[in-house]
């Protein structure tokens, strides 16, 4: 399941997850990023216990946004290890999701 995510630290969330992470960066006025929300629930169904998925508000933080050089939304970054490693952007159909996150696991 996609959770809204609030943290003192982004380096700590990275770093605390055995697992790769991938941050969906949207806006709660972007209708694409709306749109994703069911289509990320039905790849963290198909992913489970592989990848775990966290939304981040670009407007509540700012400061990563412009970090990962975010500039259209929604963004998809997957990290591993604390690092990214592949970056998506648009709507993106699960099935399309799934097999690209994939190729990285």
């Amino acid at each position: 399941m996609a959770t809204k995510q609030q943290f003192t630290s982004f380096s700590d969330l990275l770093s605390q997850s055995d697992l790769p992470i991938l941050v969906d960066f949207y806006a709660t006025w972007c209708g694409p990023c709306q749109m994703m929300a069911p289509i990320l629930e039905q790849v963290s169904r198909q992913l489970r216990g592989q990848i775990k998925i966290v939304k981040i508000d670009s407007d509540r933080y700012p400061q990563l946004a412009s970090q990962y050089q975010i500039q259209a939304l929604p963004t998809l970054v997957l990290f591993k290890q604390g690092q990214p490693i592949a970056r998506i952007e648009g709507v993106q159909q699960a099935e399309q999701l799934v097999q690209r996150i994939q190729a990285h696991l």
